[in-house]
């Protein structure tokens, strides 16, 4: 039943009609209810149309613009707060309209002020009542979305996060690593075998610590340069100092396996450059890979569902907590990540 009406509340024809119906009958019943010869109370109405107007205005100010956009970061005492010092200076507003311009008695303002304080403040419980049930009703949708979300990106970790081809070069590494006695062997060995156990055990958890998500973003990249030895310039830069941050698992990976998947290749000079920005509240997350002409023209249906979906995941998970700009410069396509911890 939620779901229905936190649908129906989220789409905008639907909403403006419902409100427009209810302000409609607002204004109407009280000319509905009188007889035609009573001119002297059509006359009252008449007055105190341009203050039901700019109830109605406050009301839309409080429900449709104000709400969304402070309720969406939380901002729950900032955004009544706001609401109280608006219906206060919409109340002034109609006072003085009433005494300027409407009142044949010319009497005070405190005596318009007052009279009009019980449809100033109606409307404005209305506005916040409705705001507030509306961005209830969407974070409880967005929780459901999230959860689905989760469910279904459990297996596709499974499926698609790391290649079996990828797997099979690195275990070839390995092989040929073992066959020349190499140190390198055992912990290149031990390197693929965190990878799996953080894909296998971590990935289907709803937070991880920021710390295993980056020894796992390490790991890849470790046995990626084993891959490719001295063919490919790999680089990654990690800032700041990981504390107690938790964020979603498999957050970060994917855009670096974008980066290898078209950045290396019949590229002249391959280049991956990685570079993460740890704050205490936040992180930067910045990826770039160099490409040429053709390989923008070859990438493949699956490179943009991939980005597509990882977008769709920070929409779901991080709502107004994070900004993601994707493009392409010269011979470099980038990606900047802007996450705030939640």
């Amino acid at each position: 039943m939620i779901k229905m009406s936190n649908g129906k509340l989220n789409q905008p024809v639907f909403r403006y009609l419902l409100v427009l119906c209810f302000w409609g009958i607002w204004l109407a019943l009280p000319f509905i209810m009188l007889d035609e010869d009573d001119v002297r109370h059509r006359e009252f109405f008449i007055k105190i149309l341009p203050a039901s107007i700019t109830s109605i205005v406050l009301f839309f100010i409080l429900a449709e613009w104000l709400g969304p956009r402070l309720l969406r970061q939380q901002k729950i005492k900032v955004y009544l707060f706001t609401a109280l010092g608006l219906s206060i200076l919409f109340l002034i507003l109609q006072g003085l309209f009433k005494t300027w311009l409407l009142s044949p008695d010319h009497k005070g303002l405190a005596f318009h002020t007052f009279r009009s304080l019980a449809h100033v403040f109606l409307a404005a419980a209305l506005g916040i009542g409705y705001a507030l049930v509306r961005h209830t009703l969407g974070e409880e949708k967005s929780r459901q979305e999230a959860q689905q979300e989760r469910l279904k990106s459990e297996l596709a970790f499974l499926r698609s996060q790391i290649s079996p081809h990828f797997i099979f070069n690195v275990l070839n590494s390995i092989v040929y690593l073992i066959r020349s006695k190499s140190d390198q062997a055992e912990s290149v060995t031990l390197q693929l075998s965190s990878l799996m156990r953080y894909m296998l055990y971590e990935s289907g958890d709803a937070q991880v610590s920021l710390e295993k998500e980056v020894g796992y973003l390490k790991n890849y990249v470790e046995l990626q340069k084993v891959r490719f030895e001295e063919d490919v310039d790999i680089r990654l830069n990690i800032e700041g100092t990981v504390g107690a941050q938790t964020i979603e698992p498999m957050l970060l990976i994917p855009f670096v396996e974008n980066a290898f998947k078209h950045g290396v290749g019949l590229i002249k000079d391959p280049l991956i450059d990685i570079l993460l920005t740890i704050q205490p509240n936040s992180m930067h997350f910045n990826v770039q890979n160099k490409i040429t002409k053709d390989s923008t023209e070859d990438k493949d249906q699956n490179s943009g569902i991939g980005l597509q979906n990882i977008r769709r995941r920070l929409e779901l998970l991080y709502p107004g907590h994070h900004q993601l700009e994707i493009a392409e410069s010269g011979h470099f396509f980038h990606v900047n990540l802007t996450l705030q911890f939640t």
